[in-house]
């Protein structure tokens, strides 16, 4: 129920009938987490805030920089060198202490990521990098929230919707398979943002969720919202589940936790490729170990281990990543070596496999293995 200084507070919303005092209290019963207290966690959290959103969560671990004033409207000059999450909570209950804020000033993670969106209907990303989200769309996705996710880049913003509490809702997987380059994306202090850039974009955000807590209007589930500033240029672009990058998402929760996001987004530079001998393959097979075998080689290529392997061509070995087991040790192999090392390399790549062992030497090493041990 609604107090009489609430109903006062939302008398403008409660004149809508769209939204009325049932839609006003559903936004008083909703729990809402906002990853980013930054250009498009600001204006977000203040529209959310005055809207009477009765729970929302921030985490956020940086200290407002002098910088940041230029567009994140929450903060002013008394703020610089204070915790963004402390001093976001202090203003907007000065704006609405109707609402409640629950705080948490410490860097989102695989190890908190799970608990924490367990507490929230609705996740608001609004971070600036891409293993963050990633990291935000695989934790939603497994715990089946309603993910808003924003982005901007110099004057172009991007909106997304994924309700991943519906079957074959697509993901932010199926728009972005892989991160692009670190070279290729670049954080607002290398290249700069529009100082009203992100207060449009972290506006809409709120919009979305607003509609999407009262059951109203049309939301952008399914698809990408992109706008250009500087043209005012708006469109607005459908897409669909793509089933093969969504069976990239971890389904559980301890392989959501093995996962490393930097390293899939290049943020850390440790490509190095696993080795494994023909000698230590037949111990692993004399002892009846566990583990994959992966032939990578083209179809018609003469059979030689005469072993329970996996085909999978090196030209389909992304579309089939799905069937490579992800908690046992995993042997690649070709003629030579070389096509299973570029194998292993997309897969840790794109994939985040880190169990991959390449066959060194491959068939060749293996023939003249077996040849010597028949001899003998």
């Amino acid at each position: 129920m609604l107090s009489n200084h609430e109903i006062s507070r939302y008398s403008r919303h409660l004149l809508l009938s769209e939204i009325g005092m049932k839609g006003q209290e559903k936004l008083k019963n909703a729990r809402v987490l906002v990853i980013g207290a930054g250009g498009l966690g600001c204006p977000a959290l203040l529209y959310l805030t005055t809207a009477g959103v009765g729970t929302i969560g921030i985490i956020d671990f940086d200290i407002i920089d002098e910088t940041n004033l230029q567009r994140q409207v929450l903060f002013d000059s008394s703020d610089i060198g204070n915790p963004k999450v402390q001093t976001a909570k202090a203003k907007l209950l000065k704006q609405n202490p109707f609402v409640k804020i629950e705080v948490f000033n410490a860097p989102l993670s695989t190890a908190n990521a799970l608990e924490l969106f367990s507490r929230y209907d609705i996740i608001l990303d609004g971070t600036d990098n891409f293993a963050t989200r990633y990291l935000v769309n695989d934790a939603c996705f497994i715990s089946k929230k309603i993910l808003v996710s924003g982005s901007i880049f110099k004057f172009e913003g991007q909106v997304m919707v994924f309700d991943f509490r519906k079957e074959n809702t697509p993901t932010y997987r199926c728009l972005f398979p892989s991160p692009p380059s670190t070279e290729l994306s670049p954080s607002c202090s290398e290249i700069g943002v529009l100082a009203v850039l992100p207060g449009i974009i972290g506006t809409l955000m709120a919009s979305e969720t607003i509609k999407i807590i009262v059951g109203i209007g049309e939301i952008l589930s399914g698809k990408l919202l992109m706008l250009n500033a500087l043209s005012m240029n708006i469109q607005i672009l459908e897409f669909d589940r793509n089933p093969e990058t969504a069976m990239v998402i971890p389904k559980t929760e301890s392989e959501f936790k093995e996962m490393d996001y930097d390293y899939f987004c290049e943020n850390k530079q440790d490509n190095s490729i696993k080795e494994i001998t023909v000698d230590d393959l037949e111990l692993l097979i004399s002892s009846h170990s566990d583990f994959q075998l992966i032939d990578v080689r083209e179809k018609e290529e003469r059979p030689i281990l005469e072993l329970n392997d996996l085909k999978i061509p090196l030209r389909e070995i992304e579309s089939r990543a799905n069937e490579i087991e992800r908690d046992k040790k995993v042997i690649v192999f070709c003629k030579s070596g070389a096509r299973s090392e570029r194998a292993i390399a997309l897969l840790q790549s794109n994939y985040m496999l880190k169990n991959l062992y390449n066959l060194k030497g491959g068939v060749m090493e293996w023939i003249k293995y077996t040849s010597k041990t028949q001899k003998a």
